[in-house]
């Protein structure tokens, strides 16, 4: 548990300042969980009890359309938030399913504690914002490279933004978050190779 919150503050931290006595009372509102690969934290038609903290591990959330595809929105790992936002401050059912796509150790924070936190520790209140406003940067950037790029110019963004997850992801999964098939992701990289060779 200790180890999950040192994580939790080192990403804090590269936000905004904790102090000792901050960092004893955010501890407080936050339960750890731990979910096997392929393990659901959450169903579409569910709500989203939580927003939760990656401090280990690797995990996609994704709506399924009438044919059974996939349509992944956001990959989380270590240091990443993940949940169905709508849900969670609104109390809707959510639209989203989120699961692992390796073992994973999570921090979960509550809507009750969530709100509670924010007002006990103001700090808290300054980091969740720049966490939005970086957030709503990158949906932009995503929507404008979904509109503007070819599938090349797209898969070499991906691996340029995040060279380290791209190693731990599978091809289809990296092709849904695209919008390209599998198939187009391996002519893409048999072209690279043949570049580079």
């Amino acid at each position: 548990m200790e180890q999950l919150f040192k994580i939790l503050f080192e990403h804090i931290e590269e936000k905004v300042h904790l102090n000792e006595k901050d960092k004893g009372l955010v501890m407080n509102f936050f339960k750890s969980k731990k979910l096997r690969k392929k393990q659901y934290l959450l169903q579409e038609g569910d709500m989203c009890k939580y927003i939760s903290f990656v401090a280990q591990g690797l995990m996609k959330s994704y709506t399924v359309d009438e044919k059974g595809n996939e349509h992944i929105n956001l990959f989380a790992w270590e240091g990443w938030w993940i949940s169905d936002f709508a849900s969670f401050i609104f109390g809707n059912e959510a639209k989203l399913n989120i699961d692992t796509i390796e073992d994973t150790k999570l921090l979960l924070l509550s809507r009750e504690n969530y709100e509670k936190m924010l007002k006990d520790v103001p700090v808290m209140d300054r980091y969740f914002r720049i966490l939005y406003q970086n957030s709503l940067a990158t949906k932009d950037s995503r929507l404008i490279s979904a509109n503007t790029h070819n599938a090349e110019e797209k898969y070499a963004m991906f691996l340029d933004s995040y060279p380290s997850i791209s190693q731990r992801l599978p091809q289809n999964l990296i092709a849904s978050y695209l919008g390209l098939s599998p198939e187009t992701i391996s002519r893409i990289k048999r072209r690279l190779l043949e570049t580079n060779t």
